[in-house]
Formats: C-alpha cells, structure tokens, sequence
C-alpha cells in the first residue's frame, strides 16, 4: 500500500516527496497531470532557481530536471500525465490517466497543486477575442514548444512574474512595447526592474489600466487608461501577456471539504503545513499567491516532516489557534497555529495590499501584544515575519490578529 500520495509534481511537491524518502518513509507516489515532472520551472528557460534549496543558481529547466531525478533516484514513484480529478465517497483520489480511471489511498496526503493567474475573463477587460491573449502560464507553454508568441507584446502586471514574461518573450523573439500596472509603482526587486528596463528598452506604465483589446483575427491594438489624470493611449501589439494576479489551485481541497482561508483563498494550514481534515497536508503555491520555486519546495521540506510524524504515530491532529489579518493587510500563511511545529523556513509570509515604507505592524491575541515591528510593506511580494511571538500564544485562546497601527 501506498504510504503518501503526493497530488503535484512541481517543486513542492517533488521537494516534499524526496524528503519523505529521505526520512524513511516506504512508499511515496507523486501524480502529475503534465507529461513530465517539475511545475512551472520546465518552462522557464532563465536563470535565477535554486538559490535557497539547492545553494545555487539554475536554469528552470535545469532546476526541475535535478528534483524530478533526485526523487526517482530516491525511489519516489513519479506518475506523469495523470490527473487527480476528486474525492470518492469512500475519500480515496479518483485518478484520470492514459491507462484509464482508478482510485487510490493512502494514510496520508499532500496538496501540492499550486496556483494560476486569474485570464483576461476573469479581470472582466473587455474588446475582441482574437488570437494573441494569454497568461505567462500560456506564453511558456508555447516557447516551450518552440510556438510563435507574437512579435510585439504588452505585460499586464509589474511583479517578479510579470519580469519573468519579458525573459520569455525575449527568448521566443517577440519585443515587449510596455509593461502596464493599475498600482503606483512596480512589485518586483529593484535590479530585475532597472536590469530589464536598460536590456529591453521597454516602457512601464504605472496607475494606467488597460480597458480594451481590439483585433479581428489576432490582437492588433489595445487601449490603456491612465488612472489619474483619465487620458487614454492606444498601444499597437498582437500579444497581450496577463501575469500575477495568482488564485490558488484550490478545486480539489474544495471537493474535498477542506476549509479555504479567505485571505489566500487556498486550504487553511497551520504551522506543521496541515490542513482542516486529517491526513490532508498542504504545501508550495496551493496555499496562497506564487512564491518562488525555491520558497515552495522549502515548504514542501516543511510539509513532509509532518507528514513523517503523522505516520509515525507521533502526532494527533491537533486543535489550532487561527490567525487572521485586517485590512491593509491581504493576508498571512501559514494562518493557523498549530503545536509544536514552526512555520517553513522559521517565518510567516505576510502580503498587503498596499505600499507601506515602514508598516508598523502588531500580533495579538485577546488584546494581549505578542509582537511588534516594522516592516516594509508591497503588494505582490511577501515580507518574512518572525516566529518568536509563538511561543506567547495561548493554544486555547482566541484568534490571533495581525495588525498595522499609526505611526
């Protein structure tokens, strides 16, 4: 029998299953829906992977290649072009594959099924459907299959992703007119920005939101609407790249009665990386807006520990303490407490909505101050938080809140 079925074979969930094996644990299977192991990185033909998991600087490509062979050289099962499709009655995974439909078990399971960006239909732009609209999702799938992407395209978003787009963009041929964002300033580090903008040459618009596309068959114009003063401009391209804006890929936690958290609209997770029901952990991108590679296989580290420990009869699942945040704050993971276990890499990732040099932020519980910083605050990046404050909380107190206050 199957001891772990791990739903996700990118770094998550590959990092999660090479640790299992590596703590012991007998049978490790990993699904994957894509015909090779290794998420989003496969796609990826830049460098910039592996810096805080493998202490170095790898291409995606190669990133993902070392985990999916470090897991089978483990003696992980990988199997690709699989997909978990839901729940039975009985709560075993069905699973759709080119061998057909069957079910599998196992004492414990990992989500590890990441995120996406919300598409064009989702932000409600409106315009023609022609030829030429996509995600960075979309956009590395066809430079991975050496696909024409367009000659000249626009990036919606100014996050690391959105950065990541113009690299692929540039690797497939294409020329990028512009990068726009409806936020003042872009997300990302500030030598990605300067580093683009001196080797690319392209302009980036900020408090500017685009509110049509026009083509017939591809897209061959697009208007933007300057949020502040209300001027329009016309920017003429035949691709449009929608990037960021991330939703968790939460359909089978949702199948499969877990709780979602309302900040990050993936799976509740406490510290230990466990989720509302027993049995169910998860890890990586699932459990909130994209990180990096690197971060998400941390996580994955993070989850398989608990994991080994649930097997081993070493833990219950236990009662957690919630922590929730007020606005402006977007929201924190893990976001619940649970014992013994801090969070991966010894740190929460906080996320806000707004720009904030220096936030004063504050955790209580009760009233009662368990901590409190500053910290700088950016939309689309993650500030790390500190875990000292843990070791105040009082497992059978109320909620804990994260704050920011004046001054």
């Amino acid at each position: 029998m199957t001891d772990v079925i791990v739903v996700g074979g990118g770094p998550a969930g590959l990092a999660c299953a090479l640790e299992l094996r590596r703590r012991g644990v007998g049978d490790v299977l990993v699904v994957e829906r894509e015909a090779q192991a290794g998420g989003i990185p496969r796609h990826s033909a830049h460098q910039g992977f592996g810096l805080r998991d493998f202490h170095r600087v790898l291409s995606g490509p190669r990133y993902a290649r070392r985990y999916a062979e470090r897991a089978r050289g483990a003696g992980v099962e990988v199997l690709e072009q699989a997909m978990v499709t839901g729940w039975s009655a009985d709560e075993a995974l069905e699973v759709t594959s080119p061998a057909g439909r069957e079910r599998m078990r196992a004492p414990a399971i990992v989500l590890a099924t990441g995120c996406r960006e919300r598409p064009r239909s989702a932000r409600l732009v409106p315009g023609s459907r022609p030829e030429g609209v996509m995600t960075t999702g979309m956009l590395q799938q066809l430079a991975l299959k050496g696909m024409p992407v367009g000659s000249r395209a626009l990036v919606v978003g100014a996050e690391h992703v959105s950065f990541s787009a113009v690299l692929t963009l540039a690797h497939a041929g294409a020329k990028v007119v512009g990068m726009t964002t409806e936020l003042p300033r872009h997300q990302t580090l500030a030598p990605f920005r300067v580093g683009a903008a001196l080797r690319y040459r392209f302009p980036l618009w900020t408090r500017t939101a685009i509110t049509r596309i026009s083509g017939r068959l591809r897209v061959e114009e697009v208007e933007l609407l300057e949020l502040e003063s209300s001027q329009k401009r016309v920017i003429a391209c035949d691709t449009v790249v929608f990037t960021a804006d991330w939703i968790p890929d939460h359909e089978l936690p949702v199948m499969g009665g877990l709780e979602l958290d309302s900040g990050t609209r993936g799976p509740r997770a406490d510290t230990g990386l466990r989720t509302t029901r027993p049995g169910i952990f998860a890890a990586g991108n699932v459990l909130h807006g994209a990180e990096s590679a690197d971060i998400a296989a941390l996580s994955g580290r993070h989850a398989a520990r608990s994991v080994a420990r649930w097997l081993a009869g070493d833990a219950s699942w236990p009662a957690v303490v919630p922590i929730k945040c007020a606005p402006p704050l977007q929201w924190i993971s893990p976001n619940a407490i649970g014992p013994s276990a801090d969070p991966p890499r010894g740190c929460f990732l906080l996320r806000s909505r707004e720009f904030t040099r220096r936030a004063a932020l504050e955790i209580r519980q009760d009233g009662r101050l368990l901590w409190s910083g500053r910290a700088r605050l950016t939309p689309g990046r993650s500030t790390l938080l500190p875990c000292e404050w843990l070791r105040a909380v009082d497992a059978l107190g109320g909620p804990v809140q994260v704050s920011t206050r004046a001054g």
